[in-house]
């Protein structure tokens, strides 16, 4: 969606000639790998960090429209709501101390954005869920003033029919409404890009699936909405409900949200986008001119706009991606699993444990997702978002014989996939400095048990017990948050608890 869209209004014919021309770009899409004309392997890596805005007090601010313009770089953007920004990080080659220039880049570029929006009192957070989010914040009149976010919002509001339902049952319980999407924008995330080569897209896309659990549990950092404590990561369940399209009787027939994880492994890239395609009612039925086939039979390549923008609203958590550069076709796993935070060496850890993990299981003589049913995998990832890095997951017990085992996250980590994931890093060439250095982070976290989540639910408590009522004790949990996050040490590391008043 962060495509510029032009809003206008649909007539009835507009989604049979969108389906028509979705059914083409599929069949070009199929063409293509049939083709291998896609790009020759390149160890390409990118990544999207989703931020929030708030002021000293640690309230949200209004002000991405203010903020932007003085922060006068391409590599931020609007994202849903007026207290969200997105920095984007030019692609980079996965090897020697990429590492190292990442958060070298991040802490440059964020340490810059959150000086512009000093200039008008706010500053940058990097957090799944800002603690201090009201229902007040989370209205249409907060949406972005771009056009794409009011026309989506009014598609999903149309297609719903009825006001979207919020229900999460966790340390304690949330029931709300919203008469639009605005609640989405609470959740901000970071996204991983992978690209890979048709044939090794199944592999990495299961490989993602198999420890999507894994990664909520290390990095879950979004346990408060609407001033309660609810999952460990509760932007999932806030997400797919502030998403979901379905009134109670389609849910009821067992129709698919639209923020999905999935319900099988696949053994291509082809899978993902026929299922988006045939699962999915397009939202935005806007038409490129291209005609896709006919781009073909003429030798070039496609831009396949329409399959582009249909799947951007579908949000699977490992969502595949097609792109053009140079003119040149490739495809992506777009990993989206991770909340933001909690400082730039976390951003970092996760994203290397991430990269050498999925390397590691993609290239397993016997992979992981042939001894791992696919439902246990979507388990585990529930099961994460509401322990965190407390949980317990299901995965293959060791050696050949067989069978499966209910283990703590931790323990998992620290004794079969750290390991994994240092060779992941190995195969990518990454240089041992940055490998250990970073991975030596997660096992911290694994070791001492703490994560954002974590941190942010003991330092609440704590304001709690010092006598802060709730209102107050959050606010205090997210101000001392904000200054931990920019002193830049790894979360594991933080002191507990908030400053006495």
């Amino acid at each position: 969606m962060g495509e510029k869209v032009v809003a206008g209004a649909f007539d009835l014919s507009d989604r049979q000639r969108y389906r028509r021309k979705l059914h083409q770009c599929v069949e070009g899409l199929e063409r293509l790998l049939a083709e291998r004309r896609f790009d020759r392997p390149r160890n390409l890596m990118g990544m999207e960090i989703e931020l929030n805005l708030a002021g000293s007090d640690g309230m949200p601010k209004m002000v991405n429209g203010e903020v932007l313009p003085r922060i006068a770089s391409r590599d931020f953007q609007t994202e849903l709501g007026m207290f969200n920004l997105e920095m984007n990080i030019v692609p980079h080659h996965l090897d020697g101390r990429v590492f190292d220039q990442l958060a070298e880049e991040l802490r440059t570029g964020l340490g810059y954005a959150h000086r512009k929006a000093g200039e008008v009192g706010a500053g940058i957070m990097m957090i799944g869920i800002l603690p201090t989010l009201g229902r007040q914040d989370l209205v249409v009149a907060n949406l972005s003033a771009a056009e794409r976010y009011t026309l989506l919002n009014d598609q999903m509001v149309a297609a719903r029919g009825e006001e979207f339902s919020l229900d999460i049952q966790g340390v304690e319980r949330l029931v709300s409404t919203s008469s639009s999407i605005t609640p989405e924008a609470a959740c901000t995330s970071v996204q991983l890009h992978l690209q890979v080569t048709p044939a090794r897209f199944a592999a990495v896309w299961n490989a993602a699936q198999a420890v999507a659990g894994v990664q909520i549990a290390l990095g879950a950092n979004s346990p408060f909405l609407f001033g309660r404590e609810l999952w460990r990561e509760s932007r999932p369940p806030l997400f797919q409900q502030a998403t979901d399209t379905r009134p109670p009787e389609l849910h009821n027939q067992g129709v698919r949200p639209r923020t999905w994880f999935g319900e099988r492994w696949v053994d291509s890239a082809y899978e993902l986008f026929e299922e988006n395609l045939r699962y999915f009612p397009p939202l935005l039925p806007i038409r490129d001119e291209e005609d896709p086939l006919r781009v073909l039979d003429e030798g070039g390549v496609p831009r396949l706009q329409e399959l582009v923008l249909h799947n951007g609203t579908v949000y699977r958590w490992n969502r595949p991606v097609y792109g053009l550069a140079d003119g040149v076709p490739h495809l992506r796993v777009e990993n989206r699993v991770l909340p933001a935070g909690p400082t730039v060496t976390d951003v970092i850890a996760n994203a290397a444990f991430y990269y050498g993990i999925v390397r590691a299981l993609a290239e397993e003589s016997r992979p992981v997702w042939t001894r791992l049913p696919f439902a246990a995998a979507a388990e585990n990832f529930d099961t994460a978002c509401r322990h965190g890095i407390d949980a317990e997951l299901i995965w293959p017990s060791p050696g050949r014989s067989g069978g499966l085992t209910r283990v703590p996250a931790v323990k998992l980590v620290r004794d079969e996939l750290l390991p994994l994931a240092a060779a992941g890093l190995d195969a990518w060439n990454i240089e041992a400095a940055d490998r250990d250095r970073y991975l030596g982070v997660i096992e911290e976290r694994c070791k001492r048990r703490v994560n954002g989540a974590s941190w942010q639910v003991d330092a609440y408590h704590r304001a709690r017990e010092a006598g802060l009522e709730r209102h107050a004790a959050l606010a205090a949990t997210t101000r001392r948050y904000a200054e931990l996050m920019h002193s830049g040490e790894p979360v594991h590391s933080w002191p507990a608890g908030v400053p006495a008043p």
